[in-house]
């Protein structure tokens, strides 16, 4: 059978994150935080582990946010190299991601330089959620600038944290509100050449065309009036792509 995504966080990887904190921190109970998660994770499912692994860190770590992503910072690890590898390679870190999701509006710029490093090894989409809601002008303006990074993960940040409808998180419409700067951060993605931006940006649009049409054919008639290139036009075709089906659905009845 085989094995479940959620049994990966199991007290093996709580070992592993341990044997890293212990690595560079001194004194980190490290079989007590193992003991801890291996004890509650039983019978929980996906975000419930994600969780006792969070409650794990307040537990054992302590509650001083800025340190403890100084800690979590140093054991990173390297890079990802090719767009493929968040889950293979780096699923470990999202215990890590859910903590700075559930604190990281206690420093906006300590939780934002964070993610922007987090994501080129995992994905900061879950952890710029809060900051968002929380500091909406001020974390659209960073993901603007992020739509522009010379790093494929960062670039994708800055749409796949925008959506509206994000798998595994709760509804946000903060690209709404701030829906000039929202319009900006898609179209300086519209023509990026990785198939993994442009997969994120017409998920986007998709989202937005299921919740608010009138807004995604906004833009997407903007992009339409500046000769677009294939790849502009893959992802106005990708970000349809629901809205098509109901009307093909339709028209068979």
């Amino acid at each position: 059978m085989a094995k479940k995504f959620k049994d990966y966080y199991d007290d093996e990887t709580a070992r592993l994150i341990a044997d890293k904190i212990s690595y560079v921190f001194i004194g980190f109970d490290s079989n007590s935080f193992s003991s801890y998660v291996a004890k509650n994770i039983v019978n929980k499912e996906f975000l419930e582990r994600q969780d006792v692994f969070s409650n794990a860190f307040e537990k054992f770590l302590g509650d001083n946010y800025v340190k403890n992503i100084s800690l979590f910072t140093k054991i990173l690890g390297p890079e990802l190299k090719t767009e493929t590898g968040m889950f293979s390679q780096g699923y470990w870190l999202w215990p890590i991601g859910r903590y700075v999701e559930r604190h990281g509006t206690k420093n906006f710029t300590v939780s934002s330089e964070f993610i922007h490093s987090l994501t080129k090894r995992f994905t900061g989409e879950y952890a710029i959620r809060p900051l968002l809601v929380k500091f909406p002008k001020e974390t659209m303006k960073i993901m603007l600038a992020w739509s522009k990074d010379e790093n494929v993960h960062v670039r994708r940040l800055a749409s796949e944290g925008l959506r509206i409808n994000l798998p595994w998180s709760k509804k946000s419409t903060v690209c709404l509100d701030e829906f000039t700067t929202y319009k900006k951060i898609l179209s300086n993605l519209k023509s990026d050449p990785s198939k993994f931006v442009q997969k994120s940006v017409g998920n986007n649009l998709n989202d937005l065309y299921k919740s608010y049409p009138e807004k995604a054919i906004e833009i997407i008639n903007v992009w339409q009036q500046e000769n677009p290139g294939k790849e502009t036009l893959w992802i106005i075709n990708h970000g349809m792509r629901s809205i098509k089906k109901k009307i093909k659905k339709k028209r068979t009845f």
